[in-house]
């Protein structure tokens, strides 16, 4: 029988001891790396993991290419499952009205009027971007390049999986229009 006692003591040699013994820490690397992964996950699905900062492409029975990706902040995240419906090289963008109304000066340059950024390196959405629809209707969520490198591994969009710029370009040529991804 454990008294007050023992649990008092234990608790704290437990609590002296490095966190290190306990926490087994992994390195956040956003560089695409083949894993290995469960055998119910079939080739050509798209897998988001946001609180791990993951895409993973299946390639093969038990193979995925893992991509690091930035996500939404709270409360703007997407999960559930969508289709690849559109593809675009250097999208154009124009933020959504609940992003302009959220933050008015940072979309400042949008307020009043139907201006659409250009497609180039200074356009947020990146190099590529990846349009997830549900049903045949937009989303407006996108898997997409960034201007924001040091974002990727972090929960800061509004609401979009971003990745960079040459990891989303090498995703953009390895998925067709009519991909499944799942956000878990």
């Amino acid at each position: 029988m454990i008294t007050r006692r023992t649990f008092l003591a234990s608790s704290a040699a437990v609590t002296a001891l490095p966190q290190a013994v306990f926490a087994q820490t992994v390195e956040f690397d956003p560089t695409p790396q083949y894993v290995t992964v469960k055998p119910d996950f079939l080739p050509g699905q798209m897998l988001i993991l946001p609180r791990s900062y993951y895409l993973y492409l299946v390639t093969g029975p038990r193979q995925a290419i893992r991509y690091g990706v930035g996500v939404g902040r709270a409360g703007l995240e997407f999960t559930g499952t969508a289709t690849i419906d559109v593809k675009k090289e250097w999208p154009t963008w124009r933020p959504t009205d609940e992003m302009i109304e959220r933050d008015p000066k940072t979309y400042a340059k949008f307020v009043n009027n139907d201006y659409v950024q250009p497609g180039g390196p200074g356009n947020p959405l990146g190099a590529r971007a990846l349009y997830l629809f549900q049903n045949g209707v937009d989303t407006y969520f996108r898997i997409h390049g960034t201007t924001q490198p040091e974002s990727i591994g972090q929960s800061v969009s509004n609401g979009c999986i971003r990745m960079l710029n040459e990891h989303v370009m090498d995703l953009y040529e390895r998925v067709p229009v009519g991909t499944v991804v799942t956000v878990l």
